[in-house]
């Protein structure tokens, strides 16, 4: 029988070894510089599909390329039935690729579901692993190796735009793409308790290799915010500094250099993790540091996934709870926040690793350029400012109605998976309604937008008449949020701001002055309070009482001719 041991033993090495080399990624089987492509990518999870039982993968919806995206599912039960499992364990979301410049995510999700498969991690009980393997697929198509002018590495990567050019991480409530619509059908049927989206970061250069931004607490609800903040958060952050992998938050530095301290990234809804949190779920931005070797940010980013996930199944109870604690706090007649601002009279501080920076002469240009010396790393205490307050409240109404003849809005609310009635007949209802007081746009494109910003309302509660088939949306549901932050217009991310309601600023009649003035002597002969208003104006406003054509405008738009749709908001609360 000794004589059998060693063969036999070098067979089962082979057998093995042969088994490995089955399933190593085009990452491993490269130089340490090298991605799959989205081809790749796809073959990859298909082969892990086919070979465990424990791993399926699903066309989910098409974007904006053309080809579908996929949603891959781990699970060691083998049980792919997405309502059992939302309700006996937590479900973990990982988005690779939204940039796709930024590629870490892509190769170590590969490597973290083969050795999930293969069990050469350990496995979790209470936890159901997802990804999405190449979320910006049109950008993943168009290969180069020059559009990440500061990156170090991988040789040839994707571009950030994709097939129409949007920066998907941007596109999270105006859903301009239909790779924004697969994903919130993906979304919505996970309902995942945690959201992880990886990236490569851009800025100040620094010791560490990994970085990270998480949903920002105060925005996020009290009960999961600070549980996200106290416990979870430093217990990720623990586990990677065991792994001997430092980290920090994402350097939002306040100047030049991060010397003089940063503040937390405010991930509003445009954002991946701003959507996610507004249906309470915990989300991480994972940020590898682009001066860092490749080889060693697919590491980092690894090792970022499999803490969380370890958490995850530790707490997946705890973490469910507070998800359903957290909704219990926004409920109609209660307030709100719908603008934040960093409070600055917080200040906390921690230990940075950075490297000491200078400036020297440009070899490039006239001026002075910044430089960092790696030979002078140095470890310093700086200011870190995470708590936002509240600087704009409101009281969440118990509806909203929507014309029917918005069916845009119509479209996104019932693809987040919105609940809304339907009047029955023409009714007339007491609603709270807004004008448009005052907005600014931004003079540029952004994102196939000229985005409006410091929007501004008035009020007044009056009786209106609706048409049958108008939809009632009452707020308390799961969506809430997501209600409040798209339908407020003074919301950052609000359907107004993303130019949804652009017709109404612009008038559609107008007058002739020759033909009014006529007709505004009139108006001011039979209305003496107006004609009052009118002189006091012009005693209070040199400006306006020097300029006879402004006088007769204010007077069309306090008369019954001004058209009523001009700057009224068209969706209306129900206190």
């Amino acid at each position: 029988m000794k004589f059998f041991t060693i063969p036999l033993l070098l067979l089962t090495i082979s057998i093995f070894a042969q088994k490995d080399a089955k399933y190593s990624t085009h990452f491993e089987k490269g130089n340490g510089n090298q991605t799959a492509t989205y081809q790749e990518t796809i073959a990859y999870y298909s082969l892990l599909a086919k070979d465990f039982a424990s791993i399926k993968m699903i066309e989910m919806g098409a974007t904006d390329s053309g080809d579908p995206l996929h949603l891959v599912i781990f699970n060691p039960e083998k049980s792919f039935d997405l309502d059992k499992i939302q309700k006996n364990k937590a479900v973990l979301l990982i988005n690779n690729g939204i940039h796709a410049g930024e590629p870490d995510g892509i190769d170590a999700t590969m490597q973290l579901f083969r050795d999930l498969a293969l069990g050469k991690i350990k496995i979790p009980k209470n936890t159901v692993v997802s990804t999405i393997p190449v979320y910006n697929i049109g950008g993943a198509l168009n290969r180069n190796s020059n559009s990440r002018a500061n990156q170090d590495g991988p040789e040839i990567y994707g571009f950030r735009g994709n097939g129409r050019n949007y920066d998907l991480n941007r596109d999270f409530i105006k859903s301009d793409t239909r790779n924004m619509k697969s994903f919130t059908e993906i979304f919505h049927k996970l309902n995942p308790d945690v959201f992880i989206d990886n990236h490569v970061s851009n800025g100040a250069d620094y010791q560490y290799k990994l970085t990270y931004i998480m949903t920002q607490q105060n925005q996020l609800g009290s009960v999961l915010g600070t549980y996200l903040d106290g416990e979870m958060m430093p217990s990720i952050v623990l586990d990677l500094q065991k792994k001997n992998i430092p980290t920090t938050p994402y350097v939002n530095a306040f100047s030049e250099t991060p010397d003089n301290g940063f503040a937390q990234f405010f991930d509003s809804p445009r954002y991946s993790t701003g959507y996610t949190s507004l249906f309470n779920t915990i989300g991480f931005v994972v940020e590898t540091h682009m001066l860092k070797k490749y080889a060693d940010r697919v590491k980092v980013t690894y090792e970022y996934m499999t803490s969380t996930i370890d958490f995850m199944d530790a707490n997946y109870q705890k973490i469910k709870q507070k998800r359903s604690k957290n909704e219990e706090q926004f409920e109609p007649r209660k307030s709100y926040t719908i603008k934040w601002q960093l409070d600055t009279t917080k200040v906390s501080k921690f230990s940075f690793l950075g490297f000491e920076a200078g400036r020297k002469k440009s070899e490039a240009t006239s001026g002075d350029r910044l430089f960092y010396d790696r030979a002078k790393p140095f470890e310093k205490e700086i200011p870190y400012l995470k708590e936002y307050k509240s600087v704009k409240e409101i009281t969440i109404p118990t509806a909203y109605i929507i014309p029917k003849a918005f069916w845009n809005v119509i479209d996104l609310l019932k693809s987040n998976k919105i609940a809304y009635t339907q009047l029955k007949k023409d009714s007339l209802i007491e609603v709270e309604s807004y004008k448009i007081a005052d907005f600014k746009t931004s003079s540029s494109a952004y994102e196939g937008h000229y985005i409006h910003r410091d929007t501004k309302i008035s009020s007044k509660k009056e009786k209106l008449a609706f048409a049958k088939g108008d939809y009632v949306v009452a707020t308390e549901q799961k969506g809430i949020k997501y209600l409040l932050e798209t339908l407020e217009p003074e919301g950052i991310d609000s359907f107004f701001n993303w130019n949804f309601f652009d017709t109404m600023l612009q008038q559609k009649e107008g007058y002739s002055d020759y033909v009014f003035e006529d007709t505004a002597a009139q108006i001011l002969k039979d209305n003496p309070k107006l004609k009052a208003e009118l002189d006091q104006k012009k005693k209070q406003d040199p400006k306006f009482a020097n300029n006879p054509q402004v006088q007769l405008e204010w007077v069309y738009k306090h008369s019954v001719y001004y058209e009523k749709a001009h700057l009224q908001y068209p969706i209306y609360r129900v206190l």
